[in-house]
């Protein structure tokens, strides 16, 4: 991606390229409209937090964990149990104050290793409803450049994860958990969809699911390269090639590096994705994750409800600026101070007025 301290070249353009095109002559996508809403899964007390200067506190967490039950959501990714301490006492004080309803699912992410397998199972001790995240890096420069590792033993490393995993959870479910496996092919929008399809197709073969456990599978735009197009092209392959598709919940994550999170997953909904993950006014790495809020809301003003309540829109962003410490922008869609305001139809003086009451929030 650009970045700002670069110089731009004089035409012609030799630095960048275009993203390649995806081989659907026949994409269905474009001839669809949303008819219900997907599965959401909030990731704001992961891939939000880890995004913020300062991270909340295990307090704050809790509030906004909270927050997010209220608002209805039925998977929620708590954070990174393997990665320290707090983000372990986190899981353990949400299982041990039980304030896990038992229609809600917690989510935690893991990378494909035997060490923070073991230790964010530690972690989810007692926890009913679970989701456990395991991703590993699939793209060719992360192959070739930070693993030196062909396809081959990319893959291994992912089915071993999913072994090892199915070995070492036993324990808790017979102490009455229930696993749901989510696998994501990291960067898998820069990863050749041939290649991105075998992996997940290898980690399915190990999981083995069945109707009533299906696999979720994951496809982030884990940095945003192509226009919306592409990625709706991209989703749709995946969901027509997958030889269990219908034991299995394909998933949603982009972020907005070049600003059209938010039309992606639209897209990616049409071309046949189930389920969505993003945060609340798209906090998140570089220029954030998806912002369900958007979505949600787009969805509503279409007449079909998201099955999220956000009626008290100003404060859930209370807690939201108060937890992060991030700002919802002035021109934010449906939640900004500005987001019905035209000024240029006020009485004179009423613009400054409107404008410093935003600006002393």
């Amino acid at each position: 991606m650009l970045n700002s301290g670069l110089q731009m070249q004089h035409p012609p353009v030799t630095k960048y390229r275009p993203f390649p095109r995806i081989d659907l002559p026949d994409r269905q996508w474009p001839n669809r409209s949303i008819t219900h809403a997907p599965t959401w899964c909030s990731v704001d007390l992961r891939d939000g937090n880890q995004a913020l200067a300062q991270p909340m506190s295990v307090e704050e967490k809790l509030e906004y964990f909270d927050m997010l039950v209220g608002i209805g959501f039925k998977e929620i990714e708590i954070g990174f149990p393997s990665a320290s301490q707090i983000e372990f006492d986190f899981c353990r004080r949400l299982i041990e104050e039980e304030r896990i309803p038992a229609d809600v699912s917690i989510q935690i992410l893991c990378q494909c290793r035997e060490d923070l397998i073991l230790r964010s199972l530690e972690a989810l001790r007692g926890a009913k409803n679970i989701i456990f995240h395991l991703y590993n890096s699939t793209s060719p420069k992360q192959r070739e450049y930070v693993f030196a590792a062909s396809r081959e033993q990319i893959t291994a490393i992912a089915t071993h994860a999913v072994s090892f995993l199915k070995e070492k959870m036993q324990p808790l479910l017979a102490d009455g958990s229930h696993i749901r496996l989510e696998y994501s092919p990291e960067s898998f929008t820069s990863t050749e969809l041939d290649f991105a399809l075998e992996i997940c197709e290898a980690v399915t073969d190990v999981w083995q699911p069945s109707e009533d456990n299906k696999i979720i599978l994951n496809l982030p735009a884990t940095v945003e390269y192509a226009t919306p197009n592409i990625h709706a092209d991209q989703i749709e392959w995946m969901s027509r090639h997958l030889t269990r598709r219908h034991l299995t919940t394909l998933s949603l994550h982009t972020h907005n590096d070049r600003g059209t999170g938010t039309a992606a997953t639209e897209l990616g909904l049409l071309a046949g994705a189930d389920r969505v993950e993003g945060t609340l006014f798209g906090v998140g790495e570089r220029t954030g994750n998806l912002d369900i809020t958007t979505v949600a809301l787009n969805l509503y003003t279409h007449g079909i409800h998201p099955n999220l309540d956000l009626s008290r829109l100003n404060d859930i962003r209370e807690v939201y600026e108060r937890c992060t410490r991030m700002e919802v922008h002035p021109r934010h869609p449906y939640a900004g101070d500005l987001a019905f305001t035209a000024l240029q139809r006020l009485p004179p003086g009423r613009h400054q007025e409107i404008l410093g009451k935003t600006n002393s929030r």
